[in-house]
């Protein structure tokens, strides 16, 4: 199996097997027919049919075009279509279709909106809310071009979980996420914790886009002073020979040191290894966060 860059092949730890396309299928006819999209499929993640198979997605909300020009990631760049005001409900209709007891949403980046799609986030919340009271609702949202009304209307919007990737150090954001700001993406987490702080927070970095371990402890000391939460590391794949190139594999053995060096920095929970994703296995990293407070409150 070969990837999309000059590193050669897959190193084995990366190799997965392949899902079954009958539960693929199954999956991407629910989403057809509800005119949904999934980061799944449009950022062509590995774990797609891993969790297509267990019934759950992430619901990428706001269309499938986004108006930044990421070097990392494969969903389409450009001008979106108008937002549908039918996503919420057909949103909520698929959580309580595939019964979902954790739903994770997130949306492209929408430049051409004035609150950068905050009230249509939550709009989505409170739908799936009214349907599925005992859901726990996950997002994991742009940077809202920093508005900190808008992260106010998101953070009481009645989600439990809000995520938001750093993706990369400081040094690689202008190639990597050039209308990005890695401080106003660290001021948002911190805003998020001001606005509601029972809330968790979450952030995610690719690994292998030519970062340095130091920098890479740099940005999880960052995270930390934001009072983040939760921390997922993944290794960065390119989708294409267009997109910022592959510069290593980080191996399974970095990815472990990592994680004990976010542990013991304070986060609650770290998910660090080839795989991860910044939704993957987003419910059991909930449930170990709200376990460890309940720990701390008896």
């Amino acid at each position: 199996m070969k990837i999309a860059s000059k590193s050669g092949e897959y190193p084995l730890w990366l190799i997965q097997k392949a899902p079954d396309p009958h539960l693929l299928e199954g999956m991407k006819g629910l989403l057809d027919r509800l005119s949904l999209h999934t980061v799944c499929e449009a950022a062509l993640c590995p774990n797609q049919g891993q969790c297509f198979s267990s019934g759950t997605a992430t619901f990428l909300i706001m269309g499938d075009v986004c108006t930044r020009n990421c070097s990392f990631c494969a969903i389409e760049k450009g001008h979106p279509l108008p937002l549908d005001p039918l996503e919420p409900e057909n949103v909520a209709r698929a959580v309580t279709t595939l019964k979902l007891k954790h739903v994770v949403i997130t949306s492209v980046t929408r430049d051409d909106l004035s609150d950068g799609g905050a009230s249509h986030f939550t709009g989505v919340i409170e739908t799936i809310r009214l349907s599925n009271p005992d859901v726990v609702i996950e997002v994991l949202i742009p940077d809202l071009q920093g508005s900190l009304d808008a992260l106010k209307t998101v953070a009481h919007s009645g989600t439990h979980v809000i995520g938001h990737n750093m993706e990369t150090v400081p040094s690689l954001y202008a190639s990597v996420r050039p209308k990005s700001n890695y401080r106003r993406s660290l001021e948002i987490l911190r805003a998020i914790k001001s606005a509601s702080p029972d809330l968790i927070t979450k952030s995610g970095l690719m690994l292998g886009l030519g970062e340095s371990k130091n920098e890479i402890i740099a940005v999880m000391k960052d995270l930390r002073s934001t009072g983040c939460d939760c921390l997922t590391l993944g290794q960065y794949l390119p989708p294409s020979l267009k997109h910022h190139p592959l510069v290593r594999y980080i191996t399974p053995q970095e990815f472990d040191e990592y994680r004990t060096i976010g542990e013991e920095l304070g986060f609650h929970c770290v998910f660090s290894a080839p795989s991860v994703r910044s939704s993957f296995r987003a419910a059991e990293m909930y449930q170990q966060v709200m376990s460890k407070r309940g720990q701390r409150e008896a």
